[in-house]
């Protein structure tokens, strides 16, 4: 099988990506991440998705190349990675008992032939009304300033919702597993068959 690329840099997608048990190399793409006029937040997900995977070609020409990226969407305006407490304590304060919608692009670039497998999943997050005491308190503890939308769901941002829906809950975190799952296998690589 060809080698397996994560073309991300984050964490999180890399902790995601270590559950289906596959030998992958992590590489973070040079990719510009701005959106663009009159783009959807489907569009841009898919674009970006696209972009970081095909971003590696050159530096992987035999492999399987992951891209993913999310965009957090609330009353038609995006929601960033906020960067510090300030910019995290205005989204979510904008976000108190409102639902956002996270896009996650994702495609799987095979660089041997070109060939791509592309999909948008969406996950939506209802948050609690929360009082600025609330908010403080939470961003000290959680510091989840390298999150789109201000909150790390996997740790005590939990509690700053009163429901989630969709399909996976790993597209929260970004980087939706079960389409993955999906994608690598008919791609010929089947995280639970005997080709690693």
């Amino acid at each position: 099988m060809p080698p397996l690329i994560l073309a991300s840099g984050s964490p999180y997608r890399q902790t995601l990506l270590s559950r289906l048990g596959l030998e992958f190399i992590a590489h973070a793409p040079d990719v510009d991440e701005a959106a663009q006029p009159h783009e959807t937040p489907t569009e841009l997900a898919k674009r970006l998705a696209r972009n970081k995977a095909r971003a590696l070609k050159s530096l992987y020409p035999e492999a399987l190349i992951i891209g993913s990226d999310q965009v957090a969407w609330l009353d038609g305006i995006q929601l960033t990675k906020p960067g510090n407490f300030a910019n995290a304590f205005a989204q979510l304060q904008r976000s108190s008992g409102k639902t956002v919608t996270f896009y996650t692009g994702l495609c799987l670039y095979n660089s041997r032939d070109g060939s791509e497998q592309l999909s948008v999943e969406t996950y939506r997050a209802r948050f609690r009304p929360l009082s600025d005491e609330q908010l403080r308190d939470y961003l000290n503890r959680d510091q989840p300033y390298d999150c789109a939308g201000s909150f790390k769901c996997e740790g005590l941002g939990i509690s700053l919702f009163e429901s989630l829906a969709g399909d996976d809950p790993n597209t929260l975190i970004g980087l939706p597993l079960i389409k993955l799952t999906e994608m690598l296998s008919l791609a010929g690589l089947d995280p639970l068959g005997n080709n690693r």
